[in-house]
């Protein structure tokens, strides 16, 4: 079930889209989706909203496969927000909490034939701010902006 949160500014446009979405990889589309929605309407260029796009996504399946583990008793936490100068993401599973000193470098010699573990990494280079933080209630949370530059 999806539960949708607006805020209205004073144009009564939405600026805030919250949905607390299934740990399941259709999920990653539905955010996905979401997110270039608000990102196209807020005027992001076709190669921001690749980058977002690909970020989201990155985002989504390490809320989904790692944080949550595909577990239906668990949600994933997603927002897309945005002002005159930004757009902010924000994912939040609630899996087990990791170190996030323990990533490996995916840019590392032994690392560089790896299928993943680049997710982070690219979520870093598409986006223009990024934050990862332990949840309270258990999980993590993610944090992208990517800013709207005046063309």
């Amino acid at each position: 079930m999806a539960v949708l949160r607006m805020q209205e500014n004073k144009h009564h446009v939405p600026d805030t889209v919250e949905r607390f979405l299934d740990s399941t990889l259709d999920s990653v589309d539905s955010a996905e989706e979401l997110a270039l929605g608000v990102a196209q309407r807020a005027g992001f260029d076709e190669d921001d909203l690749m980058k977002i796009g690909m970020a989201v996504r990155e985002s989504m399946v390490n809320a989904v496969v790692h944080g949550n583990r595909y577990n239906s008793h668990k949600k994933v936490r997603f927002s897309v927000g945005h002002n005159a100068d930004r757009l902010t993401l924000r994912i939040a599973d609630e899996g087990e909490s990791f170190d996030f000193a323990t990533v490996p470098d995916p840019l590392a010699p032994e690392n560089l034939l790896r299928t993943s573990g680049r997710g982070i990494f690219l979520i870093r280079s598409f986006m223009d701010e990024f934050e990862m933080r332990h949840l309270d209630v258990g999980g993590t949370e993610l944090t992208l902006v990517k800013y709207l530059v005046s063309k």
